[in-house]
């Protein structure tokens, strides 16, 4: 592995920082209580090339690979969690779903609107009963002549009300089976799909979360992706890729509010003196800054196996888990950092600390992150 970022890295690690100071971080808190989608926000990155990253530039994508990708997640999610999320999601799950498993005629109709973000991507996998248990869904699409006949719901699903255009995993099979499920592109506006309710989340709050209804919801076999049974084992490839963007948010979100604690650690004065100099405070921030820089190996290396082509289910597991764990430990010791202070909405780490908290349950719980991590390492 090379660990130095190329010129094209750093550029794009720039823009997006400075994206994210001028257009994100003034409405940070106004989003956030208001839980506001801030749907420009996202057309605007679009036209930066930051909701197509990985798409080719055939299909009007950037055409970057997974080091820019994780530093422009990183650097948006150190200001804002919410819109590093929907920019994860977007990317990685329905238009990386497309990107790898679409026919090339679904590819044309669909990259170049998503990679532009005119079209705004939600994928759906988890429902009110089936979480880990994905392959228990119970949304079924049955055949019907040339057509599909959708009926269930997904549930928190990033954009489920204001994406355009969703991938949904149905069943197509036996619950439980290897087989039992079958990827869809759905548009909105498409009889029998509709938005439901949006959860009041804890943190994330700028990030749209809801259920995707179908009533008897009728595609075309065009809309299929892949052959019928194959939806499962596609969606747990795309998730290898998710994890990682998952990292990176995780990774970005502990970034923030360390440097926060930094910061906060050398101006707030007790004793006549900054509390940095105390070592209760510089234990903790030694602590933050060792494990921030253990996660961001972690990334590096799935980045790296990711771009090469090579086997990397346990170290995108691997990352995902620890980013997001260290998440929530950097920013509950920002905190601590802050004091009472830190307990305010008046200061940024009560955020952070409570955005952190979905990295360790989204796109795979840390409990399944072990599982997967302990499946290979166990494999003979």
């Amino acid at each position: 592995m090379n660990f130095q970022q190329d010129e094209l890295t750093l550029q794009v690690a720039q823009t997006a920082k400075d994206f994210a100071d001028k257009f994100i971080r003034p409405h940070v808190m106004e989003w956030d209580e208001s839980q506001q989608f801030p749907l420009e926000v996202y057309k605007e990155l679009g036209k930066l090339g930051m909701m197509g990253v990985l798409v080719p530039e055939a299909y009007g994508g950037a055409g970057l690979s997974y080091f820019e990708y994780n530093v422009i997640l990183q650097e948006i999610s150190k200001v804002c969690g919410s819109v590093g999320l929907s920019v994860a999601a977007h990317n990685s799950l329905c238009t990386g779903h497309i990107l790898s498993f679409g026919n090339e005629e679904q590819k044309k109709k669909y990259l170049p609107k998503l990679a532009t973000c005119e079209w705004l991507g939600a994928w759906g996998l988890t429902e009110a009963n089936t979480g880990s248990d994905a392959g228990n869904m119970q949304l079924t699409a049955i055949k019907d002549g040339d057509e599909w006949i959708l009926n269930g719901t997904k549930n928190w699903i990033t954009h489920g009300k204001s994406g355009d255009v969703a991938v949904v995993i149905c069943r197509t099979g036996t619950p439980r089976t290897k087989d039992n499920s079958t990827a869809f592109i759905v548009e909105r506006g498409t009889p029998g799909f509709a938005g439901g309710k949006k959860e009041n989340k804890l943190g994330m709050r700028a990030s749209e979360t809801a259920e995707m209804i179908f009533d008897n919801c009728r595609i075309p076999d065009s809309s299929r992706m892949g052959e019928v049974g194959e939806g499962f084992k596609h969606s747990m490839k795309v998730l290898d890729g998710g994890r990682i963007s998952i990292a990176a948010l995780s990774l970005g979100i502990a970034k923030g509010a360390y440097e926060a604690a930094v910061k906060y650690s050398k101006e707030r004065y007790q004793f006549d003196q900054p509390i940095a100099n105390f070592q209760g405070v510089s234990f903790k921030l030694a602590d933050m800054a060792t494990e921030i820089a253990a996660a961001d190996l972690l990334i590096h290396q799935a980045c790296d196996l990711k771009i090469k082509g090579l086997p990397m289910t346990k170290e995108s597991a691997m990352a995902k888990y620890y980013a997001s764990e260290i998440a929530v430990k950097v920013s509950t010791e920002a905190v601590q950092v802050f004091g009472g202070n830190g307990y305010s909405k008046d200061f940024p780490v009560e955020k952070f600390y409570r955005d952190s908290k979905l990295c360790t349950i989204g796109e795979g719980t840390s409990e399944v992150q072990k599982l997967v991590i302990s499946r290979e390492v166990l494999r003979p």
